[in-house]
């Protein structure tokens, strides 16, 4: 008895010396939270400001009079460069898990001779720089003729995301038990087979992390699309933007409420997919 109550109070102490370290803590997680995403409140502000009051020194925190003409601008004006940014970010990631999917099972499970080499090739490719690729591409592009095309843009979206899908494919495909791919040849399947009915359900959580990330980059492309832009219709809403933007004229209501119109799809998608990206890729494969 002696014993186990100073221990006991001991501990109680150490909780509620706990408490003010923790709110801390928090209070100082809230603050960083709250600077972290200062910029969207401002954006929203922004796309919500009348035009004329947009020169006030010092600006509005909040709305007094907010405005939905930038919105209505952006109904009236970006939706055809809305609609080229969703087909040129489902083509990437249609693209990207097609190539990336294969050669990650490849590297993985089938291990060919100079898969190092590819490993090494494929790091080297995230380290070129994408104005120095979008200057090749253009050179290409302008002698097959196939400027301004939203398949075009695919493909050159598709450079930098297929050599991250095959890494994290490969990361995540190797670490499937290779008793579950013996069971599945053994019951007669073939390689083919047993990558597309067995090792693609196993790696759901890559396919969808791969899939985010090349969306989001096509989604959020510049270089490329200012770079391969012809004059033509077929343009992203990155440069949809900038026809609210001259030397005489900067629109930021209209700007700011197409850069909220643009960030809804990301923000969706990101909170859909958290939960998959961190999850781990042989859940649900191997039954107890």
């Amino acid at each position: 008895m002696t014993t186990t109550a100073p221990a006991h109070r001991g501990s109680a102490t150490r909780r509620r010396g706990g408490r003010p370290g923790s709110r801390r803590n928090t209070a100082i997680g809230l603050l960083l939270t709250a600077m972290m995403l200062f910029p969207i409140y401002w954006m929203i502000n922004v796309s919500l400001t009348p035009q004329q009051n947009m020169r006030k020194d010092p600006p509005d925190l909040l709305p007094l009079h907010p405005t939905l003409s930038g919105y209505r601008a952006v109904l009236d004006d970006q939706l055809p460069y809305l609609w080229v940014s969703l087909l040129v970010g489902l083509g990437t990631v249609a693209l990207t898990l097609l190539l990336s999917a294969p050669a990650g099972f490849a590297l993985a499970k089938l291990r060919p001779r100079g898969g190092g080499a590819v490993g090494v090739m494929l790091l080297i490719a995230q380290m070129i720089p994408g104005i120095v690729m979008a200057m090749g591409f253009y050179g290409i592009f302008l002698n097959l003729g196939i400027m301004n095309t939203w398949w075009g843009l695919v493909v050159a979206d598709s450079t930098i995301a297929v050599p991250f899908g095959v890494m994290i494919f490969t990361a995540f495909m190797s670490g499937i038990p290779d008793e579950l791919l013996a069971a599945a040849t053994i019951d007669g399947a073939s390689v083919w087979r047993t990558f597309t009915s067995v090792v693609l359900p196993v790696s759901r959580n890559a396919v969808v992390t791969v899939s985010l990330f090349s969306f989001l980059w096509a989604w959020s492309d510049f270089v490329f699309a200012n770079t391969l832009d012809g004059g033509g219709s077929m343009r992203p809403i990155t440069l949809g933007i900038y026809k609210y933007i001259g030397n005489n004229n900067q629109e930021w209501n209209a700007i700011m409420a197409t850069a909220v119109v643009a960030s809804v799809p990301a923000a969706a998608l990101l909170v859909l997919a958290q939960r998959y990206v961190a999850a781990g890729v042989t859940s649900g494969a191997v039954k107890d």
